[in-house]
């Protein structure tokens, strides 16, 4: 067995099994991907546009691509086509162009809002009080093509893991709180994607279902 396949193991081994596995293949090689393929994973995700577009063709049909990084508006158009979520909503500009994109492709597609929980102000997403400002119910009504599936959020880069946890934990909140008074009886609004390599465990303790997680399964990156 080799080593991709071996961390994949050791991984789900340790993850309760409903929590979702998205193997992070930014700046991997699509033979990688395809290792973590036959390793039985189905879920990956990229963070540009581009790299997506380029392993979508080199990998099997039946691969679940998410787009886990920044979007741009210009590259809305992509994205919908060759996503199946898009993890990284951090407004509702973006939100209404993705929407509007997909009725043009006539396709439904799967989003979740991303939360700045971080302390970095680098990080992206909207704003903790936004999610109790803006009423979720009418921005629902207005989508014709999206389905607001959950949150996401990345928390500070740092090795305090009580700060993490609590960035976690207020994510986790933040969820709760959206679905109870936004999207209760709402099946599809089920998702908090939180936790990386280096902090997926506390993740997973403070409510994630799902984790996205890349150096864990493929190793160190390698500069090109």
């Amino acid at each position: 067995m080799g080593t991709i396949a071996t961390n994949i193991e050791n991984l789900l081994r340790e993850l309760p099994p409903e929590v979702e596995v998205v193997a992070v293949t930014k700046t991997r090689t699509a033979g990688e991907a395809m290792e973590a393929y036959k390793a039985g994973l189905r879920l990956f995700g990229e963070n540009r546009v581009q790299e997506l577009a380029a392993k979508k063709d080199l990998l099997p049909d039946d691969v679940i691509w998410h787009l886990i990084g920044h979007l741009q508006s210009n590259k809305v158009r992509q994205a919908v086509a060759i996503a199946s979520m898009i993890e990284s909503v951090d407004s509702l500009k973006l939100l209404t162009k993705i929407d509007e994109e997909a009725v043009r492709q006539d396709k439904q597609i799967d989003c979740l809002l991303q939360f700045h929980i971080a302390s970095e102000e680098t990080k992206q997403g909207f704003g903790i009080e936004e999610a109790d400002s803006t009423d979720w119910k009418e921005v629902t009504a207005s989508l014709r093509a999206v389905r607001i599936c959950g949150v996401m959020g990345m928390a500070t880069f740092t090795n305090d893991s009580e700060q993490v946890r609590r960035e976690f934990r207020t994510l986790a909140l933040i969820f709760r709180n959206l679905h109870d008074r936004h999207f209760s009886g709402m099946e599809f609004f089920r998702e908090i994607s939180m936790g990386m390599t280096g902090d997926w465990l506390l993740a997973v303790e403070e409510g994630s279902t799902m984790v996205r997680v890349g150096t864990l399964i493929f190793g160190e990156r390698i500069i090109r």
